[in-house]
């Protein structure tokens, strides 16, 4: 059963938004919070945590103390970083999406989504530790063309091994730890080995951060991958 929270300040949303989660086998509503102070003490006293979070990126901030959906974002992943958080916002702008992803965000869906996408989001955050669709890796593409790149090239082979390349690419292509191990023909920890080098190399926060990292060094073409 996969644990869900919901922090939602639009009532209407929230409640919609449970009872189609709760139409599908395998998932249960566990959490709901209308402001991030009050997800931060929900969380704080829950027993069980939520294994995955819907965070909606417009909370109310108009009231002290407050923290919005950036705040939030980052207090989850510092506090509970096996939780997996999926940004559902009306915001489309392209340094938003970037910049939660780069904060720890696990994925990002805009609020006119269809609810399967949801669905396989949750189950896609849960097995594989992201979820990017075709819409937000054109929409990160897009923001880091207008910024300058990394000052990391991965062209220089001293920095990250083949194997790691090749990690790289097959994580971009949204492979489990398990399918990428099945593809080289080597064993799932040293398919986990490689992609936890990758974090320290690159400085990334999880996987999403990975492909940030790829598309801000060109690795990525979305046009190749089927997402």
């Amino acid at each position: 059963m996969i644990r869900i929270g919901l922090i939602e300040d639009q009532l209407l949303f929230r409640k919609g938004m449970k009872a189609i989660i709760h139409e599908w086998t395998g998932m249960k509503v566990t959490l709901e919070a209308s402001t991030g102070v009050e997800a931060v003490t929900l969380l704080k006293e829950a027993i069980e945590k939520p294994d995955v979070i819907l965070l909606d990126l417009g909370l109310p901030t108009d009231k002290e103390p407050a923290l919005n959906g950036i705040d939030l974002t980052i207090h989850i992943r510092s506090a509970y970083p096996e939780i997996k958080i999926i940004i559902l916002s009306v915001h489309q702008h392209e340094d938003y999406i970037s910049h939660l992803i780069e904060q720890g965000a696990h994925g990002y869906l805009v609020k006119d989504t269809d609810p399967e996408e949801v669905r396989e989001a949750i189950h896609a955050v849960t097995i594989k530790g992201f979820y990017l669709n075709e819409r937000t890796m054109y929409a990160i593409q897009n923001g880091l063309s207008k910024k300058k790149k990394s000052k990391i090239s991965l062209n220089d082979t001293t920095y990250l091994t083949s194997r790691e390349k090749e990690i790289l690419d097959l994580v971009c292509r949204q492979l489990t730890a398990e399918e990428i191990a099945e593809k080289l023909y080597i064993s799932v920890k040293t398919v986990n080995g490689h992609r936890n080098n990758l974090l320290q190399k690159t400085g990334v926060r999880n996987t999403a951060g990975l492909v940030v990292f790829a598309l801000k060094n060109n690795l990525v073409d979305v046009d190749r991958y089927t997402l």
